[in-house]
C-alpha cells in the first residue's frame, strides 16, 4: 500500500525597497496624528484613517507563501501579516503540465501568451526558483516557487514525467 505524501514548506517574501522607510514615515504619521487627536475632531478621524492605512500597509508588507504537497496536489496560500490566510492556487496531479528550474530551456514550449502568472517566490535573487504550470480549465498557468528538496522528490515521486530536475 503506497505511503500519503505530504510536504509542507513556508517561504517568506523578501521586503521590498520602501518598506522601511514607509513604516518609519506611517510611524511619524500616526504620532503626528495622535498629538492633532487631542485637540481637534479633525486630528481624531486623521488618526483613525492614518491608524487603518498603517494596519493595511504593514499587513501588504508582510508576506509568507505556504506551499502545501498531498497526495499529487499542490496548494499555495498568501499568509499577509502572519495572521489573514489567502489561497492563491490549488493544482491537481492531472492538471500538473511541467515542474522545472525557472532557467531551463524545457519551459519555452510549453509557455504561452496571455498565461496567467504567480510569482510565489521570495524574490530574492540568490534562491533558486522553479517554475510550474498547470492547466486550469482552457488556460495556462505559470506559478514561480521556491519547493525545498523534499516536495521536489514528492512531486518526483507522484508525477515522475513531468518534473525536471
Amino acid at each position: 500500500m503506497d505511503q500519503d505524501t505530504y510536504v509542507e514548506w513556508l517561504v517568506k517574501r523578501k521586503d521590498p525597497v520602501y518598506a522601511w522607510p514607509a513604516r518609519i514615515a506611517l510611524g511619524i504619521l500616526c504620532a503626528a496624528s495622535l498629538l492633532l487627536a487631542f485637540g481637534t475632531v479633525w486630528g481624531i478621524l486623521l488618526l483613525g484613517a492614518v491608524g487603518a492605512a498603517t494596519y493595511f500597509l504593514f499587513q501588504m508588507l508582510s508576506v509568507e507563501y505556504e506551499y502545501l504537497y498531498v497526495d499529487g496536489g499542490l496548494t499555495i496560500d498568501k499568509i499577509l501579516g502572519r495572521s489573514r490566510r489567502k489561497k492563491l492556487l490549488e493544482c491537481t496531479k492531472d492538471q500538473l503540465i511541467m515542474v522545472a528550474p525557472s532557467d531551463h530551456y524545457v519551459l519555452k514550449e510549453h509557455e504561452s501568451n496571455g498565461m496567467r502568472v504567480y510569482d510565489c517566490s521570495s524574490a530574492d535573487k540568490g534562491r533558486k526558483t522553479h517554475t510550474l504550470i498547470y492547466q486550469e480549465g482552457s488556460q495556462r498557468v505559470k506559478v514561480i516557487f521556491e519547493p525545498n528538496d523534499k516536495m521536489l522528490q514528492a512531486i518526483r515521486h507522484t508525477s515522475p514525467r513531468k518534473i525536471v530536475l
